[in-house]
């Protein structure tokens, strides 16, 4: 009999569930689009009841006429956002419009500036775990200003806060345990200390959240699980019979979205790759960036998120950086251009970037340039439109395009695009540099997944940059295969999680960089931090 395994993966836009082998082969995918709501600047946010019914609708589709015998376990991954309930369970809004359908802080929501720079400002030691620096993304500082602002509305009737992906299993089973890997990198429980682990009272009660201390931490979590065990009893028997499958089919623990793409990534192989974990950085690339790379031991990296333990993978730990717009990046540089819409108009069904590669690769036969990387020589970008998450961990930081003409054409459009797409490469090579400063020395090859690694450019450019391999997995979804690992895990299909990424990791393909472009984008990430020096020094003449 087959057995079959059910990966549900809450992104930025949209839920995808898929039905995947044993073997991690994804058998059939289902995607339905979620609603994001941005009020004012910088509040993006969205609504708990929509992302479960859509859950709901996806996992259907992908079991429909398949044996509910041959499901063995289910797993949640989400983006890292938080979710307001009141007291009876329902949606809580967090929106200055009051509208409950508005229940979740979207995780690149900026509202919490204020709070995160009054956490930063306290130096609690607990933040050496978080690269030095609260990140205003995580959820301590947008508790913090929950309490602040919304006081009565809010604050005052919460009964439960859940990060997204704990929100899902609870959904899924009734259990309102939490996940390590949420409460590690998002707010800030510790798992590695022996002495006092777990959550840290007087940290809560230092920056002015005392109140989630109360009844054992009942709002935040009380029961804190690994990634990939068990929830509770599984499948409760209301959403069982919703979806059509068994009363109690194993749920695993959830995992943040990127890390369950870490999950799914750091298992493939490939010939004249290394195995070893902590040889490998992964990128998993959507509408941000996260690089993950793991340790046997602790490693502190100034600007970069972590040390995490097991947050990731059991036993070792996790440092991750990240860039706070990526694939959004791309898409504003694109869609902003003057040229965009008529480009639109004429390729039909063909992807913008698809037809923008072609472009270049034109221009570089009329110009006579023997690779498309060099169109750029007079056009350089610093890509933190949406601030800097590593290394400078600054997100007050903003773009800036160097080289620009009175042109608007689509070819001019091609070459800021181009530009673009180096830049967040070189955003990679600042990280991993940062990374390797501080004793992530031996990474050898990087794994990319997610929505922009299915740009050819896209994948070259990075090993370009940075002269490594990159893996580029034959399976392309690696976010739901990890989502599908942890529902294997839970049903203890394998022996453990480090058994079940090798297992069903699949193999990739390698693309090598091109030896014969290193030296210009040496010279072109010599600019790249200049632009970071620059914008330094402009604030200091402004203010």
């Amino acid at each position: 009999m087959d057995v079959f395994f059910i990966g549900v993966d809450v992104g930025t836009g949209s839920v995808r569930a898929a039905l995947v082998s044993s073997q991690g082969k994804i058998i059939k995918v289902s995607v339905k689009n979620i609603q994001t709501w941005n009020p004012q600047k910088d509040f993006y946010e969205q609504s708990s009841d929509d992302i479960w019914n859509s859950c709901i609708t996806c996992i259907k589709e992908v079991v429909r006429g398949i044996n509910p015998e041959t499901i063995k376990g289910i797993g949640f991954d989400a983006t890292c956002s938080l979710v307001a309930l009141d007291k009876k369970g329902n949606p809580l809004s967090v929106s200055p419009s009051g509208n409950h359908e508005q229940n979740i802080i979207l995780w690149m929501d900026h509202r919490a500036s204020k709070e995160a720079d009054k956490i930063n400002a306290l130096n609690s030691p607990i933040l050496r775990y978080v690269g030095g620096k609260i990140s205003l993304e995580m959820e301590t500082p947008k508790l913090l200003w929950l309490k602040t602002n919304m006081k009565r509305e809010c604050w005052d009737n919460a009964g439960l806060f859940f990060d997204l992906p704990d929100f899902l299993t609870w959904k899924a089973t009734g259990c309102e345990s939490r996940s390590l890997c949420s409460l590690v990198c998002k707010w800030t429980y510790e798992a590695n200390n022996d002495v006092n682990p777990g959550w840290h009272g007087d940290y809560f009660k230092e920056i002015g959240l005392g109140d989630l201390v109360d009844d054992n931490y009942s709002k935040i979590g009380s029961k804190v699980c690994p990634p990939g065990s068990s929830v509770g009893n599984g499948l409760s028997e209301n959403v069982g019979f919703t979806l059509g499958l068994r009363t109690g089919t194993p749920v695993g623990t959830s995992l943040i979205d990127a890390h369950a793409g870490g999950l799914g990534l750091f298992g493939c192989s490939a010939d004249g790759i290394s195995a070893d974990f902590h040889t490998r950085l992964g990128l998993i690339c959507g509408t941000s960036t996260c690089h993950m790379a793991v340790s046997h031991a602790p490693i502190f990296t100034p600007g970069v998120w972590g040390p995490y333990y097991s947050a990731m993978i059991p036993g070792m730990w996790l440092n991750e950086g990240g860039q706070s717009a990526t694939g959004k990046l791309l898409d504003h540089i694109i869609e902003s251009h003057p040229a965009y819409v008529s480009i639109k108009t004429k390729i039909g069904d063909m992807h913008v970037q698809q037809y923008l590669g072609d472009v270049l690769l034109k221009l570089a036969k009329e110009k006579k340039v023997d690779y498309i990387d060099f169109l750029t020589d007079c056009v350089h970008i610093w890509p933190d439109f949406h601030g800097n998450r590593s290394p400078v961990a600054d997100s007050t930081l903003r773009g800036a395009i160097c080289g620009l003409s009175l042109s608007a054409d689509e070819e001019n459009l091609a070459i800021v695009y181009l530009a673009a797409v180096q830049a967040v490469s070189y955003g990679t090579r600042h990280i991993l540099e940062a990374l390797s400063r501080s004793g992530h020395n031996s990474v050898s090859s990087i794994l990319i997944c997610g929505g922009l690694s299915k740009n050819p450019l896209f994948v070259q450019t990075q090993a370009d940059v940075v002269n490594l391999p990159v893996v580029y997995p034959d399976e392309k979804e690696s976010v739901l295969l990890g989502s599908a690992i942890l529902g294997a895990c839970a049903a203890d299909y394998f022996r453990d999680i480090s058994d079940a990424i090798r297992s069903m990791g699949g193999r990739g393909t390698v693309i090598n960089p091109n030896s014969r472009t290193i030296g210009y984008h040496n010279k072109k990430y010599k600019v790249f931090l200049q632009m970071l020096d620059d914008q330094l020094k402009y604030r200091e003449i402004m203010y």
